[in-house]
């Protein structure tokens, strides 16, 4: 990204659902590089949404109940776009991926629309279903798109806005991030990745190995 860019708006969308001992720390580290942060609360019952109230640079948006990671990123999107945002980031709130590292996806992206965070590098932290579920999932897609997709379920993202304003999705689960990929993979839309540490300070992931295949097997049928 040149310097001309940089001055361009940079919107960060973050879904979380029951993320109280993670939630402010996250959000505080991500106003350090982007100019402002849309927060989307899927119906969380532990009051995560009143720890991070007096933020200034915060929209707080609140799902009436737990719809799910693709539609709070959809909600997230919708927002980003209306506030003109030229790049949108995604990261999840509990944790698993460190907000310093937001430059480096945002020096990637030139040259591309999309860049991804690639965990599979470095995997000894994470959970063994994961580790197998993520590898099935990337070389699915990867067959079905013709494009190398190295971590399909990462969720820490830089994309243009013209790709959000490009595809919609329909799904509200977590197969939502891989449905994105392949309709911008159909529009021509570049790729990238970016190798990134895999944390798991949480270990109570709300992604479930077997219902992230299940939700994977409808995006294949698209």
């Amino acid at each position: 990204m040149n310097s001309s860019e940089r001055k361009i708006n940079i919107a960060a969308v973050i879904p979380f659902y029951n993320e109280c001992n993670f939630i402010r720390d996250v959000i505080s580290e991500t106003l350090n590089y982007t100019d402002i942060v849309i927060a989307v609360d899927d119906g969380s019952t532990d009051n995560s949404a009143e720890q991070i109230k007096d933020f200034e640079k915060v929209i707080l948006i609140s799902n009436e109940k737990n719809f799910g990671k693709g539609y709070s990123l959809r909600k997230g999107f919708e927002k980003a776009i209306k506030l003109n945002a030229q790049f949108i980031v995604t990261l999840d709130a509990d944790g698993q991926h460190k907000p310093e590292i937001i430059p480096e996806l945002l020096d990637k992206i030139s040259g591309c629309d999309i860049v991804i965070g690639n965990r599979m590098n470095d995997v000894k932290s994470m959970p063994l279903q994961r580790i197998f579920s993520n590898r099935i999932t990337s070389f699915l897609l990867s067959k079905k798109l013709g494009v190398q997709i190295k971590d399909s379920q990462c969720g820490f993202r830089v994309y243009r806005r013209i790709v959000l304003e490009s595809v919609k999705t329909s799904f509200n689960g977590f197969e939502a991030e891989s449905e994105i990929l392949v309709y911008a993979a159909r529009k021509n839309f570049k790729i990238k990745f970016v190798d990134i540490p895999t944390v798991y300070e949480n270990q109570n992931s709300k992604m479930k190995a077997w219902q992230a295949i299940k939700g994977f097997i409808k995006v294949l049928m698209l």
